[in-house]
């Protein structure tokens, strides 16, 4: 029963079982906590993520033992992680979330150095989810840039 639930919360909630593209389904559970909890004072929502952060890296460090593999697909919590920090300072509004989206999922998709790094680094929990931050900080930067344009 506890495997069950550790698999269940590692992969978003179920929703890294998809038969397709578990990882931007994953991501969609990111989209529905940002849409709860993105309009916090910003450092509540740092307390929150770290939070978040250190249960995604104990998660997929039991899913890899409990699955005998490393970074299994079903794995989709570290695309919250990723997620939330890509939108760290951004408004709860619509374009900020479906842009926050489509950068991070680009990103976590490209796994530009460090991510590749870490997606090579073979660590357990740290490394799967640390090429999803590398990923939420590029597209965080990306949408920053995009914000000082647009403003």
């Amino acid at each position: 029963m506890k495997e069950r639930i550790i698999l269940w919360l590692a992969s978003g909630l179920g929703l890294g079982l998809a038969p397709v593209a578990p990882g931007t389904f994953g991501t969609l559970l990111g989209v529905g906590i940002y849409y709860l909890i993105g309009s916090i004072s910003v450092w509540i929502y740092l307390l929150v993520l770290a939070g978040i952060f250190v249960l995604a890296v104990w998660l997929s460090n039991q899913a890899e033992q409990i699955l005998l593999t490393r970074d299994p697909q079903l794995v989709t919590i570290d695309e919250v992680v990723g997620y939330l920090i890509t939108m760290l300072s951004f408004p709860v509004q619509g374009k900020w979330i479906f842009l926050g989206f489509l950068f991070f999922r680009i990103f976590d998709i490209a796994k530009i150095y460090p991510a590749s790094y870490f997606d090579r680094m073979g660590k357990r929990g740290l490394a799967v989810v640390m090429d999803d931050v590398v990923a939420g900080i590029y597209a965080n930067l990306s949408l920053q840039v995009i914000r000082l344009i647009i403003s």
